[in-house]
């Protein structure tokens, strides 16, 4: 029968039996590179997004993403199953719009940040970014402090140039 490691081997490098788990994980993951992308929903006063890099492919037949949204972010109030949104996946050279969807600017001043376009009765999608994703919520589920948000992929704009913005350790890469 196998045995348990030790604790200190389960609490990972830098902390003993008495760790704090949640600064440990906290740790892990902010060594996790990830891309950046802005999420966009249509608000009760106009379009209301948020920086994500909790996102990921979910399949492709259906094509279909996930991304984790905490439900004190402003956007999850407004999200439900059926409704659009749309995910823009950015270029290296967008960390300003990234910085003002992540909370450097307040909500109503964000889409000043980056060239934003529209097709009527659309949400926005931002140019330039390295690709836009039209998409329509699926589900939700709560776990924890966020939501695994689920939708279907639409219609999909790819940029002719890959150069993503990585974010990793509290900084852009």
């Amino acid at each position: 029968m196998a045995s348990a490691p030790p604790a200190s081997a389960r609490a990972g490098h830098g902390e003993d039996a008495s760790g704090d788990l949640a600064a440990g994980f906290k740790g892990a993951m902010r060594r996790l590179a990830s891309g950046v992308a802005i999420v966009v929903a249509e608000g009760q006063d106009g379009p209301v997004g948020m920086a994500a890099t909790s996102i990921t492919s979910l399949t492709m037949d259906p094509p279909a993403v996930l991304v984790c949204v905490n439900r004190s972010a402003m956007l999850h109030a407004y999200l439900a199953p059926g409704c659009p949104i749309t995910v823009n996946l950015l270029s290296r050279h967008q960390r300003h719009v990234s910085s003002a969807f992540g909370g450097g600017v307040p909500r109503e001043r964000r889409f000043e940040a980056g060239e934003w376009t529209a097709l009527p009765d659309s949400l926005p999608m931002l140019q330039e970014a390295q690709a836009n994703l039209s998409c329509k919520v699926e589900s939700i589920a709560p776990y924890g402090t966020h939501s695994i948000v689920i939708a279907s992929v639409d219609a999909v704009r790819l940029s002719d140039v890959v150069d993503p913005l990585i974010y990793q350790d509290g900084a852009y890469l």
